[in-house]
């Protein structure tokens, strides 16, 4: 494979793609899943994470997509990191994007629902990747409106590789973000602005299949709550929010301190958790990370801090 001028597909495979992930999860115990998961969120934690969100997405079938979020839940329990759950069981279509829909909303959602009655896991947001030849429009719609209707938030991925309106659908329906977001449109910033629909852009994620950069600039003149995302998977696989703060001052022109508040107070917001995290305030959790640097922007500026683990973390 020659890197120079390489497509999305041409990287994507480079790691075997979604599928070959699937293959892998499905023949891991849950054990191993969560000894590998949990080495992953400790470096997270030193490189000052205190909030993430966890997804599925890498079982297709109910029954490897419940192991995977009852590996979540365990982490929840047992780490000292603070968790949002996402499911995402609408990552790739095994068959069509009907049939796939149709099973999630009749079989998956189903027993979300009644594992979280029984308080066996705990689910706070549903993803759907609406892009050609995965979710159509339509299909995601379906979706999301399902998990809508069991009280999960829509945080779904949208417009990155073809326009798709993905955005105008997430204002229309009341979602707290939509991610990606590389081939949004004039009416789609206009319509997520309005909405307070926060933009979850991926600066790791352009950068390393080569896509456009998401507008930063122009949905921050609009007025929309940009937030910034790790994006962490096989394809982008970053622990490190301050890499992705500077990427997105180099890249995407964003200040040092847009970047900083869109990992932060906006990546709370864009969780639902605005309220409890993302800004030291009397009322919230006091998660404090400490940096012996002359300004906290110094995380974003300074070369040294972005691939090292040298946080001190304080619950």
């Amino acid at each position: 494979m020659k890197l120079a001028g390489a497509t999305y597909m041409d990287i994507h495979q480079a790691g075997g793609g979604i599928n070959f992930t699937v293959e892998h999860t499905e023949a891991a115990s849950e054990e191993d899943l969560y000894c590998s998961f949990k080495q992953r969120l400790q470096r997270m934690l030193r490189a000052g994470t205190t909030l993430v969100e966890c997804k599925n997405g890498y079982g297709l079938k109910l029954e490897t997509e419940l192991k995977m979020l009852r590996v979540i839940e365990r982490a929840h329990r047992e780490m000292d990191i603070g968790i949002s759950c996402t499911y995402c069981g609408a990552h790739s279509v095994p068959k069509s994007a009907e049939t796939a829909a149709t099973d999630i909303i009749e079989n998956h959602l189903p027993a979300l629902k009644q594992m979280a009655i029984n308080e066996e896991i705990h689910v706070d947001n549903i993803d759907v990747f609406c892009e050609k030849g995965v979710f159509d429009l339509e299909s995601t719609r379906k979706i999301l409106q399902a998990g809508k209707a069991i009280g999960l938030h829509l945080n779904f991925h949208g417009d990155e590789l073809n326009p798709m309106n993905s955005a105008e659908l997430g204002a229309e329906l009341g979602a707290h973000a939509v991610s990606h977001l590389e081939e949004i449109s004039e009416e789609g910033i206009t319509a997520i602005a309005a909405a307070k629909c926060s933009a979850i852009l991926l600066p790791t994620t352009a950068y390393i299949l080569r896509l456009k950069q998401p507008r930063a600039r122009d949905m921050l003149s609009a007025g929309v709550i940009v937030s910034l995302g790790s994006d962490f998977n096989p394809n982008a696989y970053c622990f490190s929010m301050p890499m992705v703060m500077h990427l997105a001052c180099v890249n995407m022109r964003m200040s040092l301190n847009e970047a900083l508040a869109a990992s932060t107070i906006n990546a709370a917001y864009s969780l639902g958790r605005s309220h409890t995290h993302g800004s030291l305030e009397v009322g919230k959790q006091g998660d404090v990370v400490i940096l012996n640097a002359p300004r906290c922007v110094s995380a974003v500026y300074h070369m040294n801090y972005l691939t090292q683990d040298l946080f001190d973390h304080f619950n």
